[in-house]
């Protein structure tokens, strides 16, 4: 029976027939010469530590064999989900997209969402994508010039959460949360949440690609200024407040937090491969 273990506390030993004093090339390559007429002195023979490179994965992202579980990242995907939605806009406003991005969004009940987020010149659009059967399942428009501030900060939980998370987010603002109702805030599957929060997609270390379109700040660069010239060029007779960045820790008002724990940890949120079912 063969049995395959760990490897490591092995040492490489040579082999010597019986009576063969003589040292091996290696040996000979780091001695120190010695005078004929000097005692023996023990000699210290110095060998240089192994190195290997590995060659398998050229990349410098890691983990890529995850990556393949994500539907988003298989081979043309997130190209057609690009040309569907540019497409989708231009025949239904005319507007032209001036950015694309995959982000996860946080609901406020902490559930993760995969989404797809455009920037045109008057709209935020944020999409539910289907990267399995690569097809638009939902879609929000939120006009830019509703957009009032925009919150970037770490997550904050209540004292009392059993569920927390970590990292950054992103949090955007079109009305003002003490006006929604509480039937509305209690809702895991509201739709009248009049905010919208962001944290960046599990595949962003993926590739250069997913690198480019899952950053936060490549998000922030693109909205900031699209609000902004869209407060410039509001006909609206209210009169609007200027756009408000600031920094500040994000509130996730979640107690309990057992359906958003269930969910998020088995990635109920994605587009997903998770396995086959047969015999």
């Amino acid at each position: 029976m063969s049995t395959i273990g760990s490897f490591e506390g092995f040492q490489a030993v040579s082999l010597k027939q019986e009576g063969d004093d003589q040292p091996s090339e290696t040996d000979h390559l780091s001695m120190e010469e010695e005078d004929p007429g000097k005692d023996p002195m023990p000699r210290q023979i110095s060998r240089q530590s192994s190195v290997t490179e590995s060659t398998l994965f050229p990349n410098p992202y890691h983990q890529p064999y995850i990556s393949r579980k994500y539907f988003a990242t298989r081979p043309g995907a997130i190209e057609t989900a690009m040309e569907d939605l540019k497409g989708h806009v231009a025949e239904t406003s005319g507007e032209t997209v001036q950015g694309f991005w995959l982000l996860t969004k946080i609901d406020h009940w902490n559930n993760e969402q995969e989404r797809i987020l455009l920037v045109t010149d008057k709209t935020l659009l944020i999409c539910k994508y289907d990267f399995i059967m690569l097809s638009c399942v939902q879609l929000q428009r939120i006009p830019l010039s509703a957009v009032y501030r925009i919150c970037l900060g770490n997550f904050t939980f209540p004292g009392m959460s059993l569920d927390k998370r970590r990292g950054e987010g992103l949090r955007i603002y079109w009305g003002s949360p003490e006006e929604q109702s509480l039937l509305s805030r209690w809702n895991p599957w509201s739709t009248e949440v009049p905010y919208a929060t962001f944290t960046e997609h599990p595949m962003k270390y993926t590739s250069e690609k997913f690198l480019e379109i899952c950053k936060l700040s490549g998000f922030m660069s693109k909205l900031v200024p699209a609000i902004q010239n869209a407060h410039k060029n509001s006909t609206g007779s209210g009169s609007r407040k200027k756009l408000m960045v600031l920094t500040e820790p994000i509130l996730i008002e979640t107690y309990t937090g057992l359906m958003s724990f269930i969910g998020n940890r088995n990635k109920l949120g994605y587009s997903l491969a998770r396995g086959s079912i047969g015999f």
